[in-house]
């Protein structure tokens, strides 16, 4: 089952400043914040990529925001900076929900199993939409 849609915001370097702004701006609340360099991963980090944001959630009213850098080594892009992340129960939810977006669109990750989700995928759609589908529980 589909649980939530998320707005998802991939910033340039900048998501500590913007997680600030926000609080400051929206009175918004923050739930969880990762850096880059607290996340398991197999590539070599540099220690100023270490300190990056890698996944941030907060709270504006009773919406969540969620925001991150973009990954180190991959260049940040304008138009894809707001993403939707699509919340499942379940991979088979999800695997539904990547087979129907990628109609006519593009998979920019495959469902893989993650150390966050048991299924997670990145796919843009056919109009232009991107979209992180992310599986909730325990993989």
């Amino acid at each position: 089952m589909i649980t939530t849609l998320i707005p998802y915001l991939v910033m340039n370097g900048n998501a500590s400043e913007a997680i600030d702004f926000y609080k400051e701006a929206l009175n918004a609340e923050v739930m969880f914040v990762q850096t880059f360099g607290e996340m398991p991963h197999d590539t070599p980090l540099t220690e100023e990529s270490k300190s990056l944001i890698g996944h941030a959630t907060i709270k504006v009213g009773q919406t969540d925001l969620m925001l991150s850098d973009a990954f180190p080594g991959m260049p940040h892009q304008i138009g894809t900076q707001v993403t939707i992340c699509l919340c499942t129960s379940d991979v088979s939810t999800s695997k539904q929900a990547l087979a129907a977006l990628e109609q006519g669109g593009q998979v920019g990750m495959p469902l893989t199993e993650t150390h966050f989700s048991p299924g997670y995928a990145i796919v843009t759609d056919k109009f232009g939409v991107t979209w992180q589908i992310y599986t909730e529980g325990q993989h």
